[in-house]
């Protein structure tokens, strides 16, 4: 360890005396003066401290003296900060910067070490057509493939440093000339109201931006595909760009948006209109098919047809449990399974899929645990839930699901009456950063609703939604 009467460096050893890869490098520049050279190794990189940094100072011309006001002029980095006071030094250090310290004068160059991984494919939000590029977990990294598609001054960033400790670099994103100054405010507002020890993840921060236990519903959206989030940047949508986290953060997020794949945009609007409210259904299939199955066999099983009814019968002949016990275990069994499924590696994935829908199911029917039209029952519930990639939806469907079924086997239809105007009421009551979840419906607004449920021909695309932005224009007001 550097022994010094530089009070700000012994300072930094106090701060940092059981980091190992603190490191402080001395540079005599004359017989009184001492320059210090501080970093931590791990995250900065020994290469740029050297190129940067050591050479430029060893090797200046000693006719030229090195004083606290020319200092910076013998530092090759290109991105150079002036500390003004000693308490920031500390952030700079653990950003992957190294100062340069001479009497109370302090610079940081940045030195950054690369420590995460190259541009990749995107794994979850996967697409046939359209860029193959996803995020990262560098900050920088993500910044650079949004603005390599938005070339215009009036994308803003505005940052703020979250976690006590983390101290984790958030970037918010918006258009200035598109966004709702009101949202960027509300976003902004709600952020500095944080008071936390870490941020590690983009989740972390859309749990504490949102009401995260006021609804199952997803109130904010991930991306991990530059071009989703720039084409929602154009809609007047404001994104959070968080560093460490591969994934950003889309506000507001309405529920018709979970039904929209960013890969619809790469496909004509004749062909995946149809598939939208296909999605659309088969949200509802995932909620009511095994509570409407359990309220016509078990209290209204005059609205069967008599053929079919006695077939149903016929099939729980032996069986033990009564269907709404035999439905909860199905449903309990797949989810432990679909569960086991996403945690191990994806080697061994498909694996467990086969032996739960194969080997268990047939197994339980042959052994007269349950009846073979439940088995149908459970595979279109748990296929129609599939149609969503986003988690929070699945569970949503889920959560409601069991509320349906319990109500249903204890009021039949009427119970799934009453459950659907339960979800509604649910729904209608969430908001999105002061946004109606249920936009375009309520409030209704036609040009949101034909981009969403919807796909509008590129053409006639000419209008933004009144309810993001003020300016609506998109293309020439003559098209």
């Amino acid at each position: 360890m550097v022994n010094s009467m530089n009070p700000i460096i012994k300072r930094l050893q106090k701060e940092f005396s059981q980091n190992p890869d603190f490191k402080i490098k001395e540079i005599k520049c004359h017989a009184l003066k001492t320059i210090y050279v501080v970093f931590i190794e791990t995250i900065a990189s020994s290469d740029k401290v050297n190129d940067y940094i050591l050479k430029p100072l060893i090797n200046y011309p000693h006719k030229v003296q090195i004083t606290a006001n020319n200092l910076n002029n013998f530092l090759a980095g290109p991105n150079q900060s002036t500390v003004q006071k000693p308490d920031e030094a500390e952030f700079y250090l653990t950003n992957g910067f190294t100062l340069i310290i001479l009497n109370t004068k302090i610079l940081a160059v940045e030195t950054k070490a690369d420590l995460t991984r190259s541009i990749a494919p995107t794994e979850v939000q996967s697409a046939i057509n359209g860029p193959k590029e996803g995020f990262t977990e560098n900050y920088q990294t993500n910044i650079g493939l949004i603005k390599r598609r938005i070339k215009t001054a009036d994308l803003k960033i505005i940052n703020r440093y979250l976690g006590r400790d983390t101290n984790t670099t958030v970037g918010l994103l918006y258009l200035k000339h598109i966004a709702d100054s009101k949202l960027v405010a509300e976003a902004l507002n709600r952020i500095a109201k944080i008071d936390i020890d870490g941020i590690v993840d983009s989740s972390s921060l859309a749990f504490l931006i949102e009401e995260e236990n006021k609804t199952v519903f997803p109130t904010v959206k991930y991306s991990e595909r530059p071009d989703e989030v720039v084409t929602e940047l154009l809609k007047g949508k404001v994104a959070l760009v968080i560093d460490t986290s591969p994934f950003v953060l889309i506000i507001p997020a309405f529920f018709i948006d979970f039904i929209n794949p960013v890969s619809d945009n790469y496909t004509k609007s004749i062909n995946i209109t149809f598939l939208k409210v296909l999605r659309l259904l088969t949200f509802f299939i995932g909620i009511i098919t095994p509570a409407f199955f359990n309220a016509l066999l078990c209290y209204n099983p005059e609205s069967i047809p008599m053929s079919l009814l006695i077939n149903f019968v016929i099939q729980r002949e032996g069986v033990p449990f009564p269907l709404i016990v035999e439905t909860i275990i199905m449903l309990l069994i797949c989810d432990i399974l679909k569960e086991s499924d996403m945690r191990f590696p994806s080697s061994y994935g498909s694996s467990i899929s086969i032996l739960g829908a194969i080997i268990l199911g047939q197994a339980s029917v042959e052994a007269g645990l349950v009846s073979p039209i439940i088995i149908i029952v459970i595979a279109i519930t748990f296929i129609a839930s599939l149609a969503f990639s986003d988690i929070e939806i699945s569970n949503a469907i889920r959560y409601f699901m069991y509320i349906f079924l319990l109500a249903s086997a204890f009021f039949g239809l009427y119970g799934l009456f009453l459950s659907f105007i339960f979800l509604l009421i649910n729904i209608s009551s969430v908001d999105s950063f002061n946004k109606p979840y249920l936009t375009p419906l309520a409030p209704f607004d036609k040009t949101y609703l034909q981009n969403s449920v919807f796909k509008k021909p590129l053409k006639k695309d000419t209008k933004r939604s009144k309810v993001l932005s003020k300016n609506r224009i998109k293309q020439g007001e003559n098209s």
